[in-house]
């Protein structure tokens, strides 16, 4: 259990690092008109907060360091 929390912790704020740098991006399909059988969508890129960045380094830091201190 205690290397699961460190290398939970580890890809965690992996990910973290990666969002706040602004390098983790996502494709979002929206409908934008429907008439009967015709739809037209578009495809929006967005990027992950950089906010949400930070919370995840927090959390995985903290995993990292009670997995190495846990007996």
């Amino acid at each position: 259990m205690r290397m699961g929390l460190v290398i939970a912790g580890i890809l965690i704020a992996a990910f973290g690092i990666a969002a706040f740098l602004g390098k983790l991006n996502f494709n979002r399909d929206k409908e934008v008109l429907k008439v009967g059988d015709l739809s037209a969508t578009v495809q929006e890129e967005k990027t992950v907060p950089q906010w949400l960045g930070g919370v995840a380094v927090l959390v995985g830091a903290g995993l990292a360091v009670a997995g190495a201190m846990r007996k």
